[in-house]
């Protein structure tokens, strides 16, 4: 193995080892931490094998050369630092949180963002509470994009973080957002297109990549605008930047998108837009992308429970706008 300070990890596979699958082998090195932090680099893409994102499932051949990009840092305890900042509690019991993520604001600690996320707020709030899961990321049991703005699931127990994370793999979480994209959309329809890491750009996702999973995601236009559309979507799966990739593959970009906002269908309308128009969008800080509602089983009674986010003063701000203009 190879480590040049916090820069990533080089490691050699033997052909000895020849049949064993990736995250297996990787624990069974003993170099890189134990099992489940293992799991989470290769679920944020920082674990390559000859260049290539890999799977914790990849059945090795021998001979190939694994690397592993630098993690999330913590303190000397493991835990992410506690930090006062502000923290809008949508929902609170004994076993979970709803919160109200603004948008700007990363999920949990990781490269580049060592602090000011949701994990540093939670553990300055909640200073004497025994989170579970990754030690990394207490009590996290799903993620919003940094610039997405919503409702975003906490678990408080053991239990209740086996439970909630059950039902994201399972499916059966609803999820709703409202998205502001460009192009007109006439009618609702369904994006059935497997989604993985950009084969060029590591920051990014795409329908093109070489190792795919399966993506699907359902949209209904909700108002109209000049060369623009509001939409309700309901991801049925939850990839990184499903909406913002399908939508934008699909022709219809979310606005003010920094990734994946290139050019759409809508193009042509998009250059005779108001001045007006014009303006307010350059108004909007960010993708206009808000994580408006999720439908879960609460992980202890098991009854159905339904929450909702409030449009953030941006969204509500450029909408009202667009309505005027």
């Amino acid at each position: 193995m190879h480590a040049s300070g916090d820069g990533p990890r080089v490691l050699k596979v033997h052909e000895r080892h020849s049949g064993e699958r990736l995250d297996r082998w990787l624990a069974a090195s003993g170099q890189l931490g134990s099992r489940s932090q293992l799991q989470v680099a290769i679920r944020e893409g920082r674990v390559d094998v000859d260049g290539r994102c890999a799977r914790a499932s990849l059945r090795l051949a021998g001979g190939e050369t694994v690397t592993v990009a630098p993690g999330k840092p913590v303190d000397a305890e493991g835990l992410p630092t506690a930090e006062d900042l502000p923290l809008r509690i949508l929902h609170e019991d004994e076993c979970m949180l709803a919160v109200d993520k603004a948008a700007g604001m990363v999920v949990h600690p990781g490269a580049g963002n060592r602090q000011g996320t949701l994990v540093n707020a939670l553990l300055h709030r909640y200073p004497d509470e025994r989170w579970p899961g990754d030690r990394g990321r207490p009590g996290i049991v799903h993620r919003l994009d940094k610039e997405t703005s919503g409702v975003v699931l906490v678990a408080r127990t053991v239990e209740a973080h086996e439970q909630l994370s059950a039902q994201f793999r399972g499916r059966s979480v609803r999820k709703q957002y409202l998205a502001l994209v460009r192009g007109v959309v006439t009618s609702p329809g369904v994006i059935d297109a497997a989604l993985g890491r950009h084969p060029r750009d590591r920051k990014k996702m795409s329908q093109a990549a070489r190792h795919s999973r399966p993506a699907r995601t359902r949209y209904e236009p909700l108002e109209s605008f000049d060369g623009l559309t509001l939409l309700k979507v309901m991801p049925e799966t939850g990839r990184t930047h499903q909406i913002r990739v399908h939508m934008a593959a699909s022709g219809w970009p979310v606005v003010r998108d920094p990734l994946y906002g290139g050019r759409s269908r809508g193009d042509q309308a998009s250059l005779c837009l108001s001045a007006r128009t014009r303006e307010l969008l350059s108004a909007m800080p960010r993708q206009a992308l808000h994580a408006a509602k999720i439908g879960f089983a609460h992980p202890l009674t098991g009854s159905m429970l339904s929450i909702e986010a409030p449009l953030p003063d941006d969204f509500e701000l450029l909408l009202r706008g667009l309505r005027g203009a």
